[in-house]
């Protein structure tokens, strides 16, 4: 197994290469300082041994430094090759918003604004809203209200997967669901997403005018839905769990929370490649909630540009999450909307592009207040 790159930080950027064999970080370090004094480019980087033999290498710079870096390593040796590549390649993901997602014949524009994926569960035992709008009546009417509040992308799931969940007979799920996507598809111009696990259903709310899947288990399980997704040109959403509904939130352990969770998602990413998805339409989300402790979420939270250097999208979802109950000891998932407002914000500037939430017109504000801040930055 190679080096592993990881990247953070704005303007400045920090590249850490850690599973360095003893030794190869100082012969790294000397080859890069070498390089660039040749280049005239002085120092930027410094090493350090870790535990266990192995060695890390700390590169910091601005983008455009850290690509000359780059370019000065390439050499013959198939290490130092190999690592100017992986370099490039990070840089290229970490830095890239030009994000549009085709949607079957509707595309989302994510360099333009963060879109606002709007939640709407017809179910009766979900955490926060179960049981509101079960009726499709007022499912209907929901969904037109979210719309007009902003909603980019309405998300329509039929089974809680919330903690402790058990799962849900397919025809019920069906029958919640498709009579909605199919009159909703038909009115709104706003792409709808399918919240399933299940091949199947996911098969059924295409048909019938779904052009996004997201799928909680990042498509491990069910084996036929990366095909599915491919078949009929969706885009979907690659989120990681730990566990399942009902077992996720039975004492979840990492050993680097951050790292594991890339880890899972870079390889759902390539399950959906090998079946045919088009990466261009795939995204990810770390799952806030699902198989993590309070203190995995908010790390992850802290952390969250990391996950840009996988080059997809971030979608995050921590609206009014019990881990927002437990920082600001509020029991009811309604009252939490300040709490979610603070991890939409921070979540926008750390790199997410789709926000998933239940109150769609305050974090609609909250979203075009947050992109108005960083646009100004990025003028300057």
């Amino acid at each position: 197994m190679g080096p592993v790159l990881g990247i953070s930080g704005h303007g400045t950027l920090t590249i850490t290469v850690s599973g360095l064999a003893s030794g190869q970080a100082a012969a790294i370090g000397e080859s890069l300082l070498s390089s660039n004094n040749r280049a005239g480019l002085g120092p930027a980087l410094t090493f350090s041994p870790s535990l266990a033999r192995q060695s890390e290498l700390i590169l910091c710079g601005t983008p455009g430094r850290l690509k000359q870096i780059a370019a000065g390593i390439s050499s013959p040796d198939g290490l130092l090759l190999d690592l100017s590549r992986k370099i490039d390649s990070l840089l290229d993901n970490y830095t890239r918003s030009d994000y549009k997602i085709e949607c079957r014949e509707k595309v989302l524009d994510l360099g333009n604004h963060t879109h606002i994926m709007g939640v709407l569960n017809v179910t009766p035992d979900s955490f926060s809203d179960g049981g509101q709008f079960a009726d499709e009546h007022k499912a209907l009417a929901r969904a037109r209200e979210m719309a007009a509040a902003g909603a980019d992308i309405i998300d329509i799931g039929g089974e809680s997967t919330r903690p402790g969940a058990e799962p849900l007979a397919e025809e019920e799920e069906l029958r919640r669901i498709i009579p909605l996507i199919e009159r909703l598809s038909k009115e709104l111009a706003v792409p709808l997403s399918v919240d399933t696990y299940k091949a199947s259903v996911a098969k059924k709310a295409l048909e019938a005018g779904a052009s996004i899947v997201n799928d909680i288990s990042g498509l491990r399980f069910s084996p036929d839905m990366a095909k599915i997704v491919a078949d009929y040109g969706a885009a979907v959403i690659i989120m990681h769990i730990k566990g399942t509904p009902r077992s996720m939130q039975q004492a979840p352990r990492y050993e680097d929370v951050v790292r594991e969770v890339m880890g899972y998602l870079d390889e759902g990413v390539g399950i959906a490649a090998a079946a045919g998805v088009d990466r261009e339409k795939t995204l990810i989300d770390p799952g806030i909630g699902f198989g993590k402790t309070l203190e995995h979420n908010l790390t992850i939270l802290n952390r969250l540009e990391e996950f840009r250097a996988l080059g997809r999208p971030i979608v995050l979802g921590t609206s009014r999450k019990k881990f927002i109950g437990a920082v600001l000891n509020i029991p009811a998932p309604e009252e939490r909307v300040d709490g979610t407002g603070a991890t939409v914000a921070l979540g926008i500037e750390r790199g997410a592009l789709i926000v998933r939430v239940h109150d769609v017109a305050r974090m609609a504000q909250v979203a075009r207040m947050t992109d108005a801040i960083i646009k100004s930055v990025q003028r300057s």
